[in-house]
């Protein structure tokens, strides 16, 4: 599922080609799917309370692919763009219920690692899913990788079903009262853990969104090449989430300061140093290291300030990891409307993950006192 947001990205000037666009509009279909799982994730989270996992899980799945088939048949912009907010909603369902379902399954002080597990699905999405829809979509056409992913999120729906055990009901009695969830949002410090995450997130994904056409048209390479540079972003995610998911439960700031000044660091660089591939890489590659080392740290301090609102306080995180990427088009298109050159997009990550220390530092001030 996490490979439709990341394939997009990949393959964002072909779309734009295929539909008849410009780039800065279609990068509202990235900003349909972020809108969706904002406004789907909480509502989700408080109705499916009583719903068995399993079936909560399976019917968001089914529900996505066949948003994703609809628009792929259609092949219109609007079609996408309504098809892309619907799968936003399902896809938002899906991750409400997966997130508090890991955490659930492992002892409090591992809630940060469980929560990692789940995410490290997007960083696979990153260095399999998206790269390859990329690399077969600039081949047999953008459509071909949508449709590999719709065939898969049906087949991983039939994995679930059968590997899920069906104890798995709906949460505990407890956690049903949805107006002791609803209390839990009223926490100053757990909106300050949001708008880290809301700020983070947009930090790296404004420049991971713009990748590919900042790879071909500034620093000149190969537009088949594109799909080999973002399998090291994805490899460098998944490096980050296996270092953030053993820090994070013990040492959660630790986590958050580094991967923000990381995000900070190497997006200036990327900026300055756009046209030079041999630099450009491997920065690619430390961007996604920096980027995720923050989730798992993220999600700790989610569940550890939301203990007994852990469904609604999950989904909450998940639509503000959305509220940033939703961010990222509109802010980017700003920029590109101006005339400014595409090298702006990764300064624009730089000064997002500036805003972004402060609040970390809040967060830890609050925690420690």
């Amino acid at each position: 599922m996490g490979s439709s947001e990341f394939l997009l990205a990949g393959v964002l000037p072909a779309v734009a080609a295929g539909l008849r666009v410009d780039l800065a509009t279609v990068g509202g279909l990235i900003t349909a799917f972020a809108i969706g799982v904002v406004i789907g994730g909480p509502p989700f989270a408080v109705i499916s309370l009583r719903w068995p996992r399993r079936t909560a899980l399976v019917l968001t799945q089914l529900v996505f692919a066949a948003c994703i088939a609809v628009g792929l048949l259609i092949s219109t912009y609007p079609a996408l763009l309504i098809t892309r907010f619907l799968a936003g909603l399902a896809y938002a369902g899906f991750f409400a219920v997966a997130a508090v379902t890991a955490v659930s399954l492992v002892p409090a002080d591992r809630a940060a690692r469980a929560s990692g597990v789940v995410v490290s699905g997007l960083s696979l999405a990153m260095i399999l899913g998206g790269p390859a829809g990329t690399a077969l979509g600039y081949r047999t056409g953008w459509q071909s990788g949508f449709w590999l992913v719709v065939t898969l999120t049906v087949l991983a729906a039939g994995a679930l079903t059968v590997a899920m055990p069906r104890p798995q009901s709906g949460i505990t009695s407890a956690a049903t009262d949805v107006r002791g969830e609803l209390r839990t949002l009223r926490r100053p410090r757990l909106w300050t853990v949001l708008v880290i995450t809301l700020l983070t997130t947009a930090s790296y994904m404004i420049t991971f969104s713009y990748l590919s056409e900042l790879l071909t048209h500034t620093t000149g390479i190969p537009a088949g090449w594109t799909a080999a540079v973002l399998v090291l972003f994805g490899v460098g995610a998944y490096l980050g989430l296996a270092i953030g998911g053993r820090i994070a439960d013990r040492r959660p700031h630790l986590a958050l300061t580094t991967g923000a000044l990381g995000i900070l660091i190497t997006s200036a660089l990327i900026a300055t140093l756009a046209h030079h591939a041999a630099a450009v890489v491997p920065l690619v590659f430390l961007l996604g290291v920096a980027g995720f080392i923050l989730n798992p740290a993220i999600y700790g301090r989610i569940f550890t300030l939301a203990p007994t609102a852990p469904t609604l306080a999950g989904a909450t995180a998940v639509s503000a990891f959305q509220l940033g990427i939703s961010f990222v088009p509109a802010l980017a298109a700003l920029a590109l409307h101006l005339g400014a050159p595409i090298t702006t997009i990764p300064w624009l990550g730089t000064l997002l993950a500036t805003l972004t220390l402060p609040f970390i530092l809040l967060d830890h001030t609050t925690h420690t006192h």
